[in-house]
């Protein structure tokens, strides 16, 4: 027995088979960079005085990850941008735009169709059909409906939508991006606050020292036993560290009105209690991620690969529009002179059409227009290796920092514990009667310098913490 296959169903086969295929490539995401680690060096243990930080694989990045910093300060200020910002508002709403852009242009996988409605009253000669008859009046009234497809044959509006989903998907990866940038620079605005505002206590503790070293100079020189020379010289002293308190207030309220920026308010809205250090924990166990890993983690990186999807099918779409279009149509409905009759079978009219449009002479124009389309191609490539490249220098850089600042906040802690030891030993002195008060008063000030240096060498080494862990990626991982 034969079967015979009905002529419109071998038809609907040849345009499946036919519209199955895609010109331009196919994508295929960046192989990851075959390097073993980050730097040179293996340490993954940073120590100094009571402080140790260590690498650990077994532990995870946290989506809130500024929380091992243990401070309640801190955790409200992220939670205050991450509602307000309104670089955040404006990124979501470019996703949304996006994602909207998106479902639209997949409309073009489903029939166009259009009811229209037309009444209109009309003059007919029909001497124009070589008819010698006097011209009529007449009403018009009209109903119809019009659907049209396109065969999407060579896949070029496949690849168009495959582009905007791509767009959608970088604008996703932006966002997330964003998001990582905002908590980072919170984190380091609210360090920055709590150094300066320690800073300043300890130049103000330092002042009042000065101050009283020159009542006693002052009195030594009324008695014949110093000369004014020693007043002059710490009255310089004196000046100078009031010169730096200014300074220093004003890098102290630069960081109060960058939090309030970052949170979406005006400077005056916003007030905070006053913070230290001391509430501000250095995490002990910091995550280790490969380095093969980091490229499928750092949002930045992740949205340069999108953007190179996008380049890979504008390929397509411009080497779709090298060959033939083909549209089908169709299109029925009724017409009467008179409107209570319109629908009678006798006004029924209707057309079914299909057109093939294909591109002849253009000046070069489409040709040059796919060469366009690969050359983007080979920049967004370019492009995405040049940010995976920074992203390993960064994780790199922020590696090393933790190194040296383990090593100059174990320095710096010798120098103040050295401070201290002879700070007491003068102190002992003094109470046995063989030195007088102002070596305490010297040996106290050096102490408090030596102080104001440990503070900033801790207030960078928790920065360059807050530096690994957005070089890292944070611990959002978008898409997973």
């Amino acid at each position: 027995m034969r079967w015979r296959i009905p002529g419109c169903v071998a038809f609907a086969s040849c345009v499946i088979l036919v519209t199955a295929c895609s010109v331009g490539p196919d994508f295929s995401r960046p192989p990851q960079p075959h390097v073993e680690r980050y730097v040179a060096s293996d340490q993954s243990t940073f120590a100094s005085p009571g402080h140790e930080q260590t690498l650990s694989p077994a532990v995870q990045m946290r989506d809130d990850w500024w929380t091992s910093f243990g401070c309640d300060a801190i955790n409200m200020a992220v939670d205050e941008a991450l509602t307000g910002n309104v670089t955040l508002e404006r990124g979501q709403a470019t996703l949304r735009r996006s994602e909207h852009l998106l479902r639209a242009g997949a409309g073009v996988f489903f029939p166009q169709v259009d009811a229209k409605a037309d009444a209109s009253r009309q003059r007919f000669s029909p001497l124009r059909n070589g008819i010698d008859a006097p011209a009529s009046i007449f009403n018009l009234f009209t109903r119809s409906a019009t659907i049209s497809y396109t065969l999407d044959i060579w896949g070029g509006e496949r690849r168009q939508v495959e582009a905007l989903a791509a767009q959608a998907e970088a604008q996703r990866y932006a966002l997330a991006a964003t998001y990582l940038t905002l908590a980072a620079n919170v984190v380091n605005a609210m360090i920055a606050r709590a150094a300066y505002g320690d800073e300043i206590d300890a130049t103000q503790e330092m002042i009042e020292l000065v101050r009283e070293q020159i009542h006693i100079t002052e009195a030594q020189v009324a008695a014949g036993a110093s000369a004014w020379s020693a007043v002059l010289s710490l009255q310089n002293e004196l000046a100078t560290l009031e010169a730096s308190l200014p300074g220093l207030d004003q890098k102290r309220a630069e960081s109060e009105h960058l939090l309030a920026l970052l949170a979406g308010m005006y400077p005056e809205q916003r007030s905070a209690p006053k913070l230290s250090l001391r509430e501000i924990a250095l995490p002990g166990v910091l995550p280790q991620t490969l380095p093969s890993s980091l490229v499928r983690r750092r949002p930045d990186i992740l949205q340069a690969e999108a953007v190179l999807h996008v380049a890979s099918a504008n390929i397509g779409v411009a080497t779709a529009a090298l060959f033939p279009q083909i549209t089908l149509s169709a299109s029925g409905g009724f017409e009467s002179t008179v409107l209570h009759l319109l629908g009678n079978a006798g006004g029924q009219v209707w057309s079914v059409a299909a057109g093939v449009t294909a591109p002849i002479f253009y000046g070069g124009t489409l040709w040059f227009e796919r060469k366009a389309a690969m050359d983007a191609y080979d920049e967004s490539q370019a492009a995405y290796r040049e940010v995976v490249l920074s992203a390993f220098a960064q994780v790199a850089d922020t590696l090393r920092a933790l190194e040296h600042d383990a090593q100059t906040v174990e320095a710096q802690t010798r120098a103040v514990q050295s401070a201290a030891d002879a700070l007491r030993l003068i102190k002992d002195a003094y109470l046995a009667g063989t030195v007088g008060y102002l070596p305490i008063l010297v040996a106290d000030g050096q102490y408090h310098q030596a102080r104001i240096a440990w503070l900033q060498a801790t207030a960078q080494r928790l920065q360059d913490t807050v530096a690994l862990y957005a070089a890292l990626g944070g611990g959002l991982v978008p898409g997973s």
